[in-house]
């Protein structure tokens, strides 16, 4: 039945009556928007799941950020300006800290795309309505709605597209991901701020649990609201709410099941058929690697009888062998990899300490540590490590793994392996370190 609700226009309310009276063609023959589900009560259920959940993803980003060691201008982008996070000392305890916090990233983010496309279903109406807005205030509400939704949109798209290292988009994911994060915070702050009080007053509107119980038959349109989600001509309910909710919460289950396991690696490893580091079994001799020595230009001759590590210390330099090396004491230590795609491994490593080597090289108190690669080019072929990080007692220079030596993917003749850190800053086939006293 048409709608007999009078449309109030706040200042000022010539303009909207002008763009009423100018209706772009099309709109009144859209009828594809008549389910009676669709009303502030379900999109207040949808949105309360996300007003809980985005802010986990947002944290979990910025923290990623920080763990770069942004004050070493290795965080990516290096120069942003006001948008610069406070410097901290990234911890190296617990040693899977950066292994939860990506993983709950990466995963949580996943988990999230079939509430944000029930979201959107929920409110397409509203994306279409016209005029766009009858007050100053929905001018802000529809500029924040436009931003949010672009802003989350770009961020799952160009998120999904990094976990699979596939990087169509043509320009630098981590610069476009940082800006796009700041995009969609603004514009979820501002739409939760102005929507809070309307979500809290749907939800009150309706019984969670009598809509839990209310089969599709028994299933009725909400009343008409000033939003315009509910439908004017609704057409007769296929799916209950209930049922709605069922699907949209079992996709979300479904995409943990099918990806969680590259986070939390072990035999789960084997059902995260949707993450590139999942489907099969790890063991102790083949376990996640990003970069392997060929795509590296890791040559045989490279890392054979004459490689040397290079301990370097103001004028003192020190060159070391792997015999040497491995003369030194040894510690063992059982440390994640994490990586910022979300996939995690956990190893033995065995090597010489870190602190050690900084000892040797007359540095006993480092304020830093530049560790250099073998590697020819690359983002990360070197990594600037903070004070905590070469002085913990399980940072490593590692030789071995699980009782064996390296093998050259995994970054053999050494490796760094320092608690907590970014899989990326633990350099593999290294060829240099630098300890800085400040």
């Amino acid at each position: 039945m048409p709608s007999t609700h009078k449309t109030e226009y706040g200042y000022p309310a010539k303009l909207w009556r002008a763009l009423e009276r100018r209706r772009p063609p099309g709109l009144d023959r859209i009828q594809a928007w008549r389910s009676p589900l669709r009303g502030p009560w379900l999109t207040s259920v949808l949105g309360l799941v996300l007003l809980v959940a985005l802010p986990v993803v947002i944290i979990t980003g910025l923290l990623s950020y920080a763990a770069y060691a942004p004050r070493f201008g290795q965080a990516f982008p290096a120069h942003v300006g006001w948008l610069r996070l406070p410097f901290f000392d990234w911890p190296t305890r617990p040693v899977w800290l950066y292994r939860l916090n990506q993983g709950a990233h990466v995963t949580l983010g996943l988990v999230l795309v079939p509430i944000v496309l029930a979201k959107l279903w929920s409110v397409v109406p509203k994306l279409f309505a016209w005029p766009p807005a009858r007050s100053l205030a929905q001018v802000i509400e529809r500029l924040s709605l436009l931003l949010l939704v672009g802003g989350i949109l770009f961020e799952i798209a160009t998120g999904v597209l990094n976990i699979q290292y596939d990087y169509l988009f043509g320009f630098n994911f981590y610069t476009a991901h940082f800006y796009g994060a700041w995009v969609f915070l603004a514009a979820f702050a501002v739409h939760a701020t102005i929507k809070f009080p309307h979500l809290v007053r749907a939800l009150r509107s309706r019984s969670f649990r009598e809509e839990m119980r209310t089969s599709r038959a028994d299933t009725r349109p909400e009343p008409l609201d000033d939003e315009g989600l509910v439908a004017a001509d609704p057409a007769p309910a296929t799916i209950s709410r209930r049922g709605v909710l069922t699907v949209v919460g079992g996709g979300s289950v479904l995409v943990a099941v099918l990806t969680v396991g590259q986070s939390l690696g072990g035999a789960a490893r084997r059902v995260a058929l949707l993450a590139p580091r999942g489907g099969y079994r790890e063991t102790a001799a083949d376990f996640p690697v990003n970069r392997t020595a060929a795509s590296a230009s890791i040559r045989p001759a490279d890392v054979g009888e004459g490689w040397r590590l290079v301990l370097v210390a103001g004028a003192r330099v020190i060159q070391l062998d792997r015999a040497r090396l491995l003369a030194m004491p040894q510690h063992t230590a059982r440390l994640p990899i994490a990586c910022v795609e979300g996939w995690s491994t956990v190893q033995t490593w065995s090597g010489v300490r870190l602190r050690d080597l900084a000892a040797l090289a007359g540095v006993p108190r480092p304020a830093s540590a530049h560790v250099r690669s073998l590697e020819r080019g690359g983002t990360f072929s070197q990594a600037v490590l903070q004070a905590n990080q070469v002085t913990d007692p399980d940072a490593l220079l590692a030789l071995r793994v699980n009782g064996a030596d390296l093998p050259a993917d995994h970054g053999y003749p050494a490796r760094v392996i320092v608690p907590a850190l970014p899989g990326v800053h633990n350099t593999k086939w290294v060829r240099s370190i630098e300890f800085r006293s400040g």
